[in-house]
């Protein structure tokens, strides 16, 4: 029974990652293709408030239920899946960080803003980073979803 329920709730924080993931990314992308500033200034807003409530909670339970699994399930932490899963899992990490404290500039650019205004050379500068960084988590999330169902093809060991 311990088993179900870490399964679901590993597969439902990887829900919630990737869909709040692709979810915000599409509505803040096409906010920022209006050029609407008052657009981007409730897009930005929930964007960010979405990272707090659906993201950040995923983030961290991805790790620990995974590593829950992986000692119900005796899987060996030296091998290749393991460290593939890790490894992208920190690239991807290290892509969100800066996306969060991105999206909070890109906030704090557009609330100042009047409605009419254009947007500043700054922010188009930062939505190219923001997309840039994106776009590679986005890649590396799904090679980490293959590697959830294909890790019984890489179980060999590393030492």
């Amino acid at each position: 029974m311990e088993y179900i329920i870490i399964k679901f709730i590993h597969i439902l924080s990887a829900t919630f990652l990737f869909g709040t993931g692709i979810g915000t990314a599409f509505f803040m992308l096409l906010a920022y293709l209006s050029g609407n500033v008052t657009t981007l200034k409730y897009t930005t807003r929930h964007v960010v408030l979405a990272d707090w409530i659906f993201t950040t909670p995923s983030v961290i339970l991805q790790p620990i239920t995974g590593i829950w699994l992986m000692l119900i399930l005796h899987y060996p932490f030296n091998s290749l899946w393991f460290a593939l899963v890790m490894g992208l899992y920190l690239f991807v990490g290290a892509c969100w960080i800066p996306v969060v404290f991105i999206q909070y500039r890109l906030r704090q650019m557009v609330i100042v803003l009047d409605n009419n205004a254009p947007l500043p050379i700054q922010y188009h500068r930062l939505m190219r980073w923001w997309i840039g960084l994106g776009v590679c988590a986005f890649i590396a999330i799904i090679v980490v979803y293959w590697l959830m169902l294909s890790k019984y093809a890489l179980t060999i060991s590393l030492w």
